[in-house]
């Protein structure tokens, strides 16, 4: 029983074409591990230098492969320009450049990606967005995610690798809030919490 469950199991790794597990939980830790160190001893840090003498760690869910999904990626017509209203009262400006549409939960999401208007490589991203565990175990402001189109038609979506944004860790910053295409009524456990929770 047991070694067919390990063939199946490499069947599905070739067929997804995806790494092993045991990478892919590396890969998620030594990002976190550089996050920490950005954060701790980075001059560009958002914290200050008396947080930096406390800041021992940062907060996660333990990882969960299944909030890796592999989205639909559905091009806006006619794209526009929108202002993203910022936690300081101010506005960015990003491009509404396609739907992400996704199965999670047993339900089709579907979540705005933003690109930056001078954003060099046109397949880079920028998601907000915000869950159930918002204003709770995470964040009040929304999580981000970095995403890069992988396909011609599709975006994966590593919510393991949502963040918090720099105004999560110090007010004086203004980040951007989720647009209000992006607040799941879903929670998604996974990615970063609260600092300092």
């Amino acid at each position: 029983m047991m070694i067919s469950a390990v063939v199946l199991a490499a069947v599905v790794y070739t067929l997804t074409g995806t790494e092993s597990p045991e990478d892919y939980i590396e890969k998620i830790e030594a990002e976190r591990e550089r996050q920490f160190k950005f954060l701790r001893f980075n001059f560009e840090s958002p914290l200050t230098d008396e947080q930096k003498q406390s800041f021992t760690k940062l907060n996660f869910y333990p990882i969960d492969p299944a909030y890796k999904v592999k989205a639909r990626l559905l091009p806006i017509e006619g794209r526009k320009v929108r202002e993203v209203p910022l936690t300081d009262g101010t506005k960015e400006k990003y491009i509404e450049h396609s739907w992400a549409e996704f199965e999670l939960d047993g339900k089709t999401q579907k979540l705005l990606l933003l690109q930056a208007i001078k954003e060099p490589d046109k397949r880079n991203f920028f998601l907000a967005f915000a869950d159930e565990t918002s204003a709770g175990e995470t964040y009040g402001g929304g999580r981000y995610i970095n995403a890069r189109q992988d396909g011609k038609n599709s975006i994966t979506l590593d919510f393991n690798m949502a963040y918090n944004p720099y105004c999560a860790y110090n007010p004086d910053y203004g980040c951007p809030l989720p647009p209000k295409e992006n607040l799941l009524d879903i929670a998604i456990p996974v990615g970063e919490k609260n600092y300092g929770k």
